[in-house]
């Protein structure tokens, strides 16, 4: 096959590209043109995690950032490999046994993450005082 008869196959993503740079560079300008021209000592201090910047950049921060900080990952990353996994499971055959398997991984896949999320909570991961 020629380059030119695939070329309309790709005008969709053409669009969508087109479309994502000029919203991005619409919502910039406008930001820009629209949103308060204020400055000031505290607006132009640097921001760190609701920390006040003074003092050394060697301050230690509480582990309970770090563990919540690492929970979120690993629930951000579970909900990640769902999709692929729905996606796969719509093709198979109802009934057959390979979607069986299927749906079986997936609960157990979903089954250790409720127990992670259980351990971190009986933990105090989630607590903040």
């Amino acid at each position: 096959m020629h380059l030119a008869s695939q070329l309309p196959m790709y005008i969709p993503i053409a669009i969508l590209i087109v479309m994502a740079v000029i919203f991005g560079v619409v919502n910039i300008v406008a930001s820009q043109l629209l949103g308060p021209q204020r400055s000031g000592k505290d607006k132009m201090s640097t921001y760190e995690s609701g920390m006040n910047p003074i003092g050394t950049a060697r301050r230690r921060f509480n582990v309970r950032f770090y563990i919540l900080a690492m929970t979120f990952l690993v629930f951000d990353v579970e909900i990640i490999f769902l999709y692929p996994w729905a996606v796969d499971f719509t093709q198979l055959e109802p009934g057959s046994p390979e979607s069986g398997l299927f749906l079986g991984r997936i609960l157990f896949f979903l089954l250790m993450s409720v127990i992670a999320y259980v351990y971190a909570w009986k933990k105090g991961v989630f607590r903040w005082d």
